[in-house]
């Protein structure tokens, strides 16, 4: 007889990522040390000189604010998006999944940069 229901998952314990639970806690550490009147969008630093990939002949400018490197990153992820788009359209088979996969992690990667530049323009300042 074949089994409508698959069986819950596992309840076996996971192994922890050591080195992730480290980034958290040091993530969680910096955030409750953040002043309550400066929004962490404001107290982020400004970027550094960073070369694109190696051998590149391009590099991210020094001394950028952390909301207009986000809004680049916005516009680069939308551009993503819709290049993606387009190769999904003429792929077939698994490459089509695999694009299909990409396109909405850069989405989400998006989705994210975009509520964080919503949320600092929206929260009220405490000054």
């Amino acid at each position: 007889m074949k089994k409508l229901v698959p069986d819950p998952p596992s309840t076996a314990r996971r192994v922890r990522n050591l080195e992730h639970d480290l980034a958290n806690q040091h993530i969680r550490q910096k955030l409750s040390v953040q002043p309550a009147d400066v929004s962490l969008i404001q107290s982020l630093k400004k970027t550094v000189s960073i070369p694109v990939s190696r051998d590149s002949l391009f590099s991210v400018r020094e001394g950028i604010n952390a909301e207009e490197a986000l809004l680049h990153v916005s516009l680069l992820l939308k551009s993503a998006e819709e290049v993606s788009d387009e190769i999904t359209e003429r792929g077939s088979g698994i490459e089509r999944g695999l694009i299909w996969s990409m396109v909405h992690s850069v989405e989400m990667a998006r989705a994210v940069v975009d509520a964080l530049l919503d949320g600092s323009r929206h929260t009220p300042s405490l000054k």
